[in-house]
């Protein structure tokens, strides 16, 4: 049975009491609205008659007349209540004043409001309410906020992180800086689209579930189908499929892809996440730079006068070398170190390793830990060694490296951009080179190489550029949020335990 609390046993009264007065507490009708709240504050004219709906979020009785604030998707605005003309369709004036709003209305409940505006002596806009329309009843009360506009203050804000991610749809509700955050990931993305867009690039879409987790290196989710009778993986990465389209005879394509790792939880990383991966033929990785470049400064331009920052996107950006940016911050030279003297590096440098690390994830978290928080400005970390790469092309002028760039803003790694590898041969060796390292036995390489990728190779794929750019950390830059979880709707987390209201 649920264990309700005094005042959802309140409400539920009040839900058989409406029933009772023949009042549906969720009605099927349309509700017609005359326009949004921040419209009609924007284009006040006085005694326009206007209805309107949205959530009851304050309420002050003053005997005989009340105030109180709706809010809706765009704003709040005011309504002034009174017992002399307030009325609704299953009940007259006074009863619907003093029953139907005094005794049976609450806070948090959706309503729909129609009468004329005004402007009260506070010079605040208003709306004289006539006729009063129930459209969902609430039978959970909503934490009470209180804002102090006057001195800029909150009080009994709703801010436990916890509650906030697992009930976002209160957070969204109750606090308004949280739907900005929302607001502003969707231009993000907009934005780019269109950027993508008016470059005459194809916005595509590729398989969710795929037979190979391919593209990167990663724990995958797995299912099962049934009517095929075969495992299937969520994607890891898009990479495969976007490079099979290049092949396909496509320019330029991109997707906004959900992927998914079947790994650690943190402040930067959520197990579902959104990327841009973005393919052009006949370019390499030194072109992608300035394109990356020119993105990157359009998307700040428009968005970081919303917040302030200290972080320079003066153009070009740095270009450093991975191996000199160790260099530099660890005073180790690594270009032509052995796994078991890099092993011994990282002990002296008091950073964990394991035997399960190659030495190509190592080098990487050598980088992470000790280089990538000292770039602040937005700085290109280029010429990986080829180990940390399987899937991009040998350095044209450098043997042992490779020709990949990521993007560092703030600490993070923001893009990831390769001169993809179009060597059907070599992509191969290298796959089963990369499956050997990570403990892989060659008999189940049906089972970890993606074989129609390379048989798409083999019918030749143009020169192409390629770049990752993590959506999700992006829109933390832009929005100034240090967790990942604050720019997802819904993050994952574990299930409530049982008792929890």
């Amino acid at each position: 049975m649920l264990h309700l609390s005094e005042q959802q046993i309140i409400r539920r009264k009040k839900l058989d009491k409406l029933k009772l007065l023949g009042i549906n507490p969720y009605p099927s009708e349309e509700y017609i609205i005359t326009g949004s709240i921040l419209d009609i504050k924007k284009n006040f004219l006085e005694k326009e008659i206007i209805s309107i709906a949205g959530r009851l979020m304050r309420f002050r009785f003053l005997g005989k007349a009340s105030f109180g604030e709706i809010k809706d998707h765009t704003d709040c605005i005011q309504i002034y209540f009174s017992e002399k003309n307030l009325f609704s369709e299953k009940m007259g004036i006074k009863d619907t004043y003093n029953i139907f709003l005094k005794k049976l209305i609450d806070i948090g409940d959706i309503i729909g409001i129609t009468g004329f505006l005004f402007k009260t002596k506070m010079n605040e806009i208003t709306i004289r309410a006539h006729k009063l329309t129930l459209l969902s009843k609430s039978i959970r009360p909503l934490p009470q906020v209180k804002v102090d506009k006057k001195n800029n203050k909150i009080y009994d804000a709703f801010s436990n992180t916890e509650q906030r991610y697992r009930m976002r749809y209160v957070d969204l509700i109750v606090n308004d800086h949280v739907k900005n955050i929302f607001l502003t990931r969707t231009r993000i993305i907009q934005k780019i689209r269109n950027y993508l867009d008016d470059k005459g690039y194809l916005e595509v879409d590729t398989p969710v579930l795929q037979s190979i987790p391919g593209g990167a290196i990663a724990r995958p989710f797995e299912t099962y189908h049934n009517t095929l009778g075969i495992p299937l993986y969520l994607r890891i990465a898009n990479e495969l499929y976007l490079k099979r389209l290049i092949i396909g005879g496509f320019h330029g394509v991109y997707e906004f892809s959900k992927n998914f790792r079947n790994e650690g939880m943190d402040r930067i990383h959520n197990p579902e996440f959104t990327v841009l991966e973005l393919y052009i033929a006949y370019k390499d990785y030194y072109w992608m730079m300035d394109f990356t470049e020119k993105l990157m400064k359009c998307i700040w331009k428009e968005f970081q006068k919303e917040e302030e920052h200290n972080i320079n996107f003066k153009t070009p950006f740095p270009r450093i070398p991975i191996l000199d940016s160790i260099k530099k911050y660890t005073g180790f030279d690594l270009e032509k170190i052995k796994e078991e003297d890099l092993r011994k590096v990282c002990h002296k440098l008091n950073i964990e390793e394991n035997r399960n690390m190659s030495k190509a994830k190592l080098i990487e978290h050598i980088f992470e830990v000790k280089c990538e928080k000292n770039y602040n400005d937005p700085t290109f970390i280029i010429d990986y060694p080829i180990e940390m790469s399987p899937l991009t092309k040998r350095h044209r002028h450098k043997k042992d490296l490779s020709e990949r760039f990521e993007l560092i803003i703030n600490g993070q790694e923001i893009a990831n951009a390769y001169s993809e590898l179009n060597d059907p041969i070599d992509q191969l060796s290298r796959l089963r080179e990369q499956m050997r390292l990570s403990g892989n036995n060659e008999k189940n390489e049906s089972l970890s190489i993606d074989q129609d990728f390379i048989r798409a190779l083999e019918f030749g794929m143009p020169p192409t550029a390629g770049i990752g750019i993590g959506i999700d950390r992006l829109v933390m830059l832009l929005t100034k949020k240090s967790s990942i979880q604050e720019v997802l709707f819904f993050p994952q987390m574990r299930p409530e335990k049982n008792g929890k209201k």
